[in-house]
């Protein structure tokens, strides 16, 4: 049975992940400076299979408009803004309070204040408040909300735009039964297995899982003619 003491059970095998890990680019100074801080805060951030493809993303998609639903200490939002080749404005949200004072800082000690704005508190109430449509979307918040976070998230999504959603597979736990799951993240579980299956078959997305990480979706809104046609 899998349970939430299996924190290190990888969905792909650990030699895979170590040697592909090994081909990495090094990020800027002030990012490996964050990512050590977080590491040793035991704060968690994007993986570094993570890193490699947000910025791979980031150089086909080139989105000038960018949403984050989870700041963390700000490391995700900062590649971001510094691997995107095209300016952009990047809107991301924070609901832990002690982790948006450090958010803050980090943005400055980048010189990305200006270019970065935080917006605190509930995810879930500045979504249904925002109205900006955005080129790309990326969820890494509290994995039992991004289901209900859906609606909000695809509306703001430009057509053409892409949704990653990271951290979908939790630790493989994801292709258990229910029953096999400690009663705990039995609604968790639930909610992400929902949201998997939402993705996977709204007309409106085109949809991919991959399994790298802790398990990624990335959908791509589809056109209004398109979506007709997935009908």
């Amino acid at each position: 049975m899998l349970t939430t003491e299996n924190k290190n059970i990888m969905i792909v095998n650990e030699r895979i992940v170590t040697y592909i890990n090994s081909l990495k680019t090094e990020n800027t100074q002030i990012l490996n400076e964050i990512e050590q801080e977080a590491l040793e805060a035991f704060v968690p951030i994007i993986r570094p299979e993570m890193q490699t493809f947000l910025k791979t993303v980031l150089a086909m998609k080139m989105p000038e408009r960018i949403l984050e639903v989870g700041t963390a200490v700000g490391f995700s939002a900062l590649l971001m803004a510094e691997y995107n080749p095209v300016p952009c404005r990047i809107t991301t949200i924070e609901n832990y309070e002690k982790r948006i004072p450090v958010a803050r800082r980090n943005f400055r000690r980048a010189g990305r204040e200006d270019q970065i704005t935080l917006l605190e508190g509930d995810a879930a109430c500045w979504l249904k408040k925002l109205e900006e449509p955005y080129d790309l979307i990326f969820m890494d918040a509290a994995k039992g909300q991004y289901i209900h976070f859906m609606e909000d998230v695809i509306r703001l999504l430009k057509p053409g735009g892409v949704l990653i959603s990271d951290n979908v597979l939790q630790d493989g736990q994801i292709i258990e039964s229910r029953f096999a799951v400690t009663r705990r993240d039995r609604t968790i579980h639930k909610r992400m297995r929902d949201y998997l299956y939402r993705l996977t078959h709204d007309p409106a997305l085109r949809t991919s899982v991959l399994p790298f990480g802790d398990g990624v979706t990335m959908s791509v809104k589809l056109q209004k003619q398109e979506q007709k046609e997935q009908l």
